[in-house]
């Protein structure tokens, strides 16, 4: 078995997953709070038998929750713990920025998608929203905005008057209350930047692509913007195991 994680700015989703790509079980905490003893009640709660994990991946944005994970790992099991930029993904995917600059999480995303046929926006609604550009087999860059929660807590926190909100779908434009404008503000002002942004990528690169959304919000999202897209909550696990390969 292999364990199989993705630490964000937010989140860690921990994934155990069979020799044959299956994934077996799932287990989300958060991430800036992370110390051993909570470990070891996740791993005891999850009956998670350490001694049959074969490969240690992680894909990860938060530096120091990778450290305290690798440091427990490393005391219970004899197999390495990986963080995906510390192997050669060349033979994976090319990458046409600085491979410094980019995240773990982003590159993962797009090593999931990687064919010789198909080009991909992948947006992934995490702490930042992101869109990653895949033309076939290289990585082109992408944009970073600001996330959707991030954006709400932010607001209700700087300006007095204006409540902490759930964001939820909603029909009507104009709002007739505090809650209901801001929800609307957020909700058509993010439906609005997904299309405008997809569509100026398209116009950019002068090429035609399949969209995946992930991400928190992505289910919201999904069929409340212009563009046809396709909804994927597994594409980063996915991209880990394919990159799990190279470990032997």
């Amino acid at each position: 078995m292999y364990i199989l994680g993705d630490i964000g700015n937010t989140e860690t989703k921990l994934c155990l997953v069979s020799k044959k790509n299956k994934i077996l079980k799932k287990i989300i905490f958060l991430s800036k709070s992370v110390n051993n003893k909570q470990l070891n009640i996740l791993f005891n709660k999850n009956k998670i038998q350490l001694n049959k994990i074969e490969k240690i991946l992680f894909c990860s944005v938060v530096p120091k929750t990778f450290d305290v994970i690798k440091k427990f790992l490393s005391k219970k099991i004899k197999s390495k713990c990986f963080e995906v930029k510390n192997l050669n993904l060349k033979s994976l995917i090319k990458i046409k920025v600085d491979y410094k600059e980019v995240g773990s999480d982003r590159i993962t995303n797009a090593i999931s998608l990687m064919n010789n046929k198909n080009n991909f926006i992948i947006l992934d609604f995490g702490t930042a929203t992101t869109f990653d550009v895949l033309v076939k087999n290289t990585y082109y860059g992408g944009i970073i905005a600001p996330g959707v929660r991030l954006s709400l807590n932010t607001l209700s926190d700087k300006a007095t008057l204006i409540p902490k909100i759930d964001l939820k779908k909603i029909n009507k434009v104009i709002g007739n209350n505090t809650i209901t404008a801001v929800r609307s503000g957020f909700f058509w002002g993010y439906a609005g930047l997904i299309d405008n942004i997809i569509n100026l990528i398209k116009k950019e690169t002068r090429k035609s692509f399949k969209v995946i959304i992930t991400g928190g919000f992505s289910n919201l999202f999904k069929n409340s913007i212009k563009t046809k897209v396709s909804h994927n909550q597994d594409i980063t696990i996915k991209g880990l195991i394919k990159i799990s390969k190279l470990i032997k």
